[in-house]
């Protein structure tokens, strides 16, 4: 979502409509090639049009890709950042409470807490994924992209 405001926010106000609409079936794709065509499609009808927009595209990329080595039921919850920004939120929200704190540590060790707090929820709480089902299917899909050590050698 951030990136995409991101590209928009650099397209002049005419193209914004149609080339919010290009993005979103380029986000919505099932596959990498198919993502890698559609944005090719987007450079060729906006490239032009919004040469700043496409130079954010072009940047980011790759990186907005990742989602799409997931398994499909798990992208809906992973592409978006709202459980972080909800986290956020609240840190803030306590935070403000205090005020000032007095020392560094305490403001640490409140925020530390509240982290906790939140994992056990998340650990105990409703089952956001099914990790079991992940990880069969981890074991299952043949590694697709080159590993961080076979690029850095």
């Amino acid at each position: 979502m951030h990136f995409l405001r991101n590209i928009l926010g650099h397209a002049p106000a005419s193209q914004r409509g149609p080339l919010a609409l290009a993005l979103g079936r380029l986000f919505r794709a099932d596959t990498k090639e198919e993502a890698r065509a559609l944005k090719n499609e987007i450079f060729e009808t906006f490239e032009k049009k919004a040469p700043k927009s496409m130079d954010c595209l072009d940047e980011g990329f790759e990186e907005s890709l990742t989602i799409l080595s997931f398994p499909r039921k798990y992208r809906v919850r992973l592409r978006s950042t709202n459980s972080q920004e909800r986290l956020n939120e609240e840190v803030r929200r306590r935070e403000r409470v205090i005020r000032i704190f007095p020392n560094e540590d305490s403001a640490i060790r409140l925020i530390g807490a509240l982290l906790s707090e939140f994992h056990e929820q998340w650990s105990t709480g409703k089952k956001y994924f099914d990790m079991a089902e992940y990880r069969e299917w981890k074991k299952q899909e043949p590694l697709k992209t080159p590993s961080l050590l076979s690029v850095v050698e």
